[in-house]
């Protein structure tokens, strides 16, 4: 089976240029591969622009470009598996609408993260908010929302969502009864989740792991870790897994069915970021 590795430095879901760098880093990090085909799509650099919205949505027609070429991409490739380097969680859009494509609206999808993404056009203006949602077909209209596969709602189950801390911009997570595994229930075993494919009698799986869903005393290249900022001032849910465990719970997985795709995002390596854009302020990097 085919593998392609997609680097989608996207950043405008989320209007954070951090995310640029984050995604070229991220495809360096990940493990080698001789046989992958590893592939950029391409996305507008000029972070100084006044951004403009587009049916609602923040730098619409730009994103709406990017997820286009990489939708002819995908076509054109037919991969069997997908690797995607994030960016922010808007790159998960269409790589897992062609893969429930692929898998004739079979797919079984975790999504890793401590917020649903699950928001609407009425409830943000941030692609990166609402890419659940769009994937599961709650937002048809405009066209950069529409899903042409949308997900079983039986067949996504939230990991490592605090549900507790779900604000009204994600009531449709209740309203659809998804299923939703915390991280204290992932804490010792991925017992919750290993039920969910065994009930669903899910074969192929495609993870979205947005990085904060990681707690910041854990793992530090996240939003909520952001140098000379406060963790509990942070304005959204920080995440609450460890490394160890997000790991052994995608072994599991990996045990019970087949991953065919992985969406890394919202990589922020802070100390990096910080390093490069002092080095780029000295007249002999220019």
């Amino acid at each position: 089976m085919s593998t392609l590795r997609l680097m989608i430095p996207e950043w405008r879901g989320g209007l954070n240029p951090n995310y640029v760098f984050g995604s070229e880093l991220l495809a360096h990090i990940a493990p080698p591969n001789e046989t992958d085909e590893t592939i950029c799509v391409e996305v507008n650099r000029d972070f100084q622009r006044t951004p403009k919205q587009e049916k609602g949505i923040d730098e619409g027609a730009g994103l709406l470009s990017q997820m286009s070429e990489t939708e002819k991409l995908l076509r054109e490739k037919n991969p069997d598996k997908l690797i995607v380097f994030g960016g922010d969680c808007s790159v998960t859009q269409i790589p897992f609408d062609y893969l429930n494509g692929k898998y004739k609206g079979e797919l079984g999808v975790i999504w890793l993260d401590a917020h649903p993404d699950i928001s609407g056009v009425n409830d943000s203006s941030h692609l990166h908010e609402m890419v659940l949602g769009n994937l599961l077909g709650l937002n048809q209209t405009p066209e950069l929302t529409r899903a042409k596969h949308p997900l079983k709602k039986s067949h996504v189950i939230m990991a490592g969502l605090i549900e507790e801390e779900l604000r009204e911009m994600d009531r449709a997570c209740r309203e659809l009864k998804l299923k939703i595994a915390s991280p204290d229930s992932l804490k010792k075993d991925s017992g919750k989740v290993m039920e969910w494919i065994k009930e669903n009698k899910i074969r192929h799986v495609a993870v979205h792991w947005d990085l904060d869903v990681l707690s910041p005393a854990d793992f530090r290249s996240i939003y909520p870790a952001e140098p000379y900022t406060e963790v509990s001032e942070f304005p959204a849910a920080v995440g609450r897994m460890t490394l160890e465990e997000v790991g052994r719970l995608l072994r599991d997985v990996s045990g019970a069915a087949e991953i065919v795709g992985l969406s890394l995002t919202e990589h922020l390596p802070w100390d990096a970021i910080r390093l490069r854009k002092t080095l780029s302020d000295i007249d002999i990097f220019r």
